[in-house]
């Protein structure tokens, strides 16, 4: 199976979720091309609303659909949808509306565009509301399923995806479980955990640590919020070391929920790989080698944590 793009991924997933659930509509701000709502759009045109952009209306629109009994998709890059955090908060945490925020582009792979465009303090601004779920899934199969359980699920959820390809990682027989992180491979010295596009990357990073005897148990982490407290625990109780990887800050994200919860519950050395300073513009493997995501980045980091 070839890769494919988590936002290329969510525009088939809702088309198929369209035709089962009325009650699914699109809120777009003028992005329904990038964000891949445009064939939604095509086949229930009374049922896709392109505001323009006003991305803070587009939020408001959406919380007042979702309190009228409809389920809406509210759409944008990354950056742009959650940079108007003040409205999320009220509009839709507040009231506990049952919107899913889905931001694209996240993260540095998205690469030429540069910092302006790239969603890196997503996850740390939603992670601070008490009722919002973030799904960030790794492959076109978890996408699909995240999508198809988002439709399901009570109250805010934001999904994170990306414009890059993605590999696939997980299993043909995986389903998709809220809360529940996936070990993709099983491992003894260390754990990584990664969640969305350098989840490919944890994995050839640890082949190539296992040609140089380090066993590396490599965990997905695609529900961002809830964590999995209870594999999470399990592995680093096994291990004694915890590398997380993420496209997205260093400060606030998967890194800093998980060293959160091991300092309270299980004091564990954990190394959180992830962007330091800001964005740029360049090449999206050039930029996930300068900040340490690449699979030699992710290998080195985890050599220096057990002093190898």
């Amino acid at each position: 199976m070839a890769g494919k793009a988590s936002r290329a991924a969510f525009g088939e997933a809702l088309v198929e979720l369209g035709a089962r659930d009325e009650r699914i509509v699109t809120v777009d701000a003028d992005l329904s091309k990038s964000t891949m709502t445009a064939a939604f759009a095509k086949k229930y045109p009374e049922r896709a609303f392109n505001v323009g952009i006003a991305e803070s209306n587009m939020i408001g629109i959406g919380a007042g659909l979702a309190l009228a009994g409809r389920i809406p998709f509210v759409c944008s890059f990354a950056c742009f949808l959650v940079g108007r955090f003040e409205t999320i908060r009220i509009s839709v945490a507040y009231t506990n509306a049952n919107v899913k925020l889905v931001g694209t582009h996240a993260g540095i792979a998205i690469g030429e565009d540069g910092y302006s465009q790239m969603g890196l303090e997503d996850v740390a601004m939603l992670r601070a509301l008490p009722n919002v779920a973030i799904l960030q899934p790794a492959d076109e199969l978890e996408t699909k399923q995240a999508v198809a359980y988002a439709v399901e699920h009570d109250g805010p959820v934001y999904l994170r995806l990306t414009r890059q390809n993605l590999e696939p990682v997980c299993p043909l027989d995986y389903r998709f479980r809220f809360g529940r992180w996936l070990v993709l491979r099983p491992g003894h010295d260390v754990t990584v955990v990664a969640s969305g596009g350098p989840v490919w990357n944890a994995l050839q990073a640890a082949g190539e640590l296992e040609a140089q005897g380090i066993s590396a148990e490599v965990i997905n982490a695609a529900t961002v919020k809830p964590l999995d407290e209870e594999l999470l625990l399990r592995s680093a109780g096994k291990t004694g070391r915890v590398v997380t990887v993420e496209d997205h800050s260093i400060a606030g994200g998967l890194g800093g929920g998980v060293a959160e919860l091991l300092s309270e519950v299980l004091p564990t050395p954990v190394r959180r790989l992830g962007v330091t300073g800001f964005g740029e513009s360049g090449d999206p493997h050039g930029l996930y080698a300068k900040h340490g995501l690449d699979p030699a980045g992710i290998a080195r980091s985890v050599r220096e944590v057990l002093g190898r």
